[in-house]
């Protein structure tokens, strides 16, 4: 027999419309028919949730009931979490999706009742979906490392700065780099071998085809040794590295991990062509074709440096937010689950 759903309380207090959307996230949950009631129990104590309903029956398969809410972006880890003890990942399912454009009074103000800013929220089961994924190896992200380095190998060869930037703009390396961050944030060994052998086999594999590549082009007389023994002033500091390299690292670190966890992916366009992972990669494997093992170690040395930049600035980024969400979390959200009013 069904157990009966508990009343839903609604609220009686208005707000006017602010000019601005409300940030808000949209879950869609298929629970089975005897959880149905732990789960709305759940919605309706975490603060910043509105728009709670339910089609008992409607789900097929699996078989149960779909409960749909929203919640505001910063209170979403929480109820993520909860619904995750609940299990309801392994006996339902739990989907999450960001809303563009709402017009709610409601909505408006679940986002005000929840702790804390919108942007500043770490929705910690997305980042660790979204870093799993971007970290898989597969043959498209062999792929672009490897067209990646061959670009940034012309680019080198020819000391064309645009080269380099768009070898820069289409090397997926950040993916990996954030899975092993994430990794090390929440205790993932898989997470973290599953980046880490992304990484190594992407720039193993790309930098032994770009110096076949090489070889080619200098068969067909479009690469010469003597390309990488001249004057590079557009180019040379990818074999150079010194101070700046480590900082510029440890500041895309930061900027990249900040994207993610805010989901404003456009920054991470400038992540990409700020650190020279890519075209050091490209300047190894070219330089190694033709026997100019200064350079080969030099540019070994840039891409070690700012694979270690950037990991030491993402997890260190990662930890900070952790901790001042979870401290402020704390003091504003009370046992119960509802906002605290104290002081």
């Amino acid at each position: 027999m069904r157990r009966p759903y508990p009343p839903y309380r609604r609220s009686r207090r208005r707000t006017e419309h602010p000019e601005e959307g409300p940030v808000v996230l949209h879950l869609r949950l298929i629970t089975p028919a005897d959880r149905t009631a732990e789960v709305i129990e759940l919605i309706e104590q975490t603060v910043g949730t509105t728009h709670l309903a339910v089609v008992p029956g409607a789900a097929l398969d699996p078989r149960g009931d779909v409960v749909m809410c929203d919640v505001a972006r910063e209170a979403g880890d929480q109820l993520i979490s909860g619904l995750r003890k609940l299990g309801i990942d392994e006996c339902g399912s739990i989907a999450v999706e960001d809303i563009g454009f709402q017009l709610s009074t409601r909505a408006h103000q679940a986002e005000k009742d929840a702790p804390g800013e919108a942007a500043d929220a770490v929705l910690w089961e997305r980042l660790e979906g979204e870093t799993r994924e971007e970290s898989t190896l597969s043959v498209t992200y062999v792929a672009f490392m490897t067209l990646a380095t061959m670009i940034a190998a012309c680019g080198v060869v020819l000391d064309n700065a645009i080269l380099i930037v768009g070898a820069m703009a289409v090397g997926p390396e950040f993916g990996p780099l954030a899975g092993v961050c994430a990794a090390l944030v929440q205790r993932a060994p898989r997470l973290a071998w599953r980046s880490s052998l992304a990484l190594i086999v992407g720039f193993a594999v790309a930098m032994a085809a770009t110096v076949g590549f090489s070889h080619l082009m200098e068969l067909m007389d479009l690469f010469h040794p003597s390309d990488l023994e001249a004057e590079r002033p557009n180019t040379d500091f990818i074999y150079q590295p010194d101070a700046f390299s480590f900082v510029v690292a440890i500041l895309a670190g930061i900027a990249g991990m900040l994207s993610l966890t805010s989901s404003r992916s456009g920054a991470l366009v400038g992540v990409a062509i700020s650190v020279t992972t890519i075209p050091a990669a490209a300047n190894a494997a070219v330089a190694f074709s033709f026997q100019e093992y200064r350079q080969a170690w030099g540019s070994t040395e840039q891409l070690l440096l700012n694979l270690l930049g950037i990991v030491i600035a993402g997890t260190l980024t990662l930890l900070v937010q952790k901790v001042l969400w979870s401290r402020f979390g704390a003091e504003g959200v009370s046992p119960s689950g509802r906002k605290s009013t104290a002081g």
